[in-house]
């Protein structure tokens, strides 16, 4: 079945907190839409997470930090990161005022596919 949507529309207000909508989900494999405004991570927590995460900022602005570097990533509009299973990493900053419209693909550390098999 073919689903079509907008990843610009319908977007809640994210004034109170983060928000997280799975677009599909299959296979291991979680799509999903986060919506930030003013948000970071709390001071000196870190996500540490048993999956690959790959990250597009689709509107806003935002400052990541990987553990261990000695500043933040700036990511605008277009741009995008991945981050491996256990990249310790945290959100720095987020747009306030305004939406930050992320778009994030998520997968098994561990991929048949990425130890040769189908």
């Amino acid at each position: 079945m073919v689903n079509v949507g907008d990843l610009l529309a319908g977007i809640p207000d994210a004034s109170g907190g983060e928000l997280f909508e799975t677009l599909s989900a299959s296979g291991g494999v979680r799509v999903e839409r986060i919506i930030t405004q003013g948000q970071a991570t709390a001071a000196g927590e870190w996500y540490d997470q048993a999956w690959h995460e790959w990250v597009l900022l689709v509107k806003g602005e935002a400052l990541l930090m990987i553990e261990g570097e000695l500043e933040p990533h700036r990511l605008l509009p277009g741009q995008w990161m991945l981050l491996p299973a256990h990249c310790r990493h945290r959100v720095e900053w987020t747009l306030p005022g305004q939406n930050t419209i992320w778009l994030a693909l998520h997968w098994p550390e561990h991929n048949r596919n990425e130890e040769g098999g189908r």
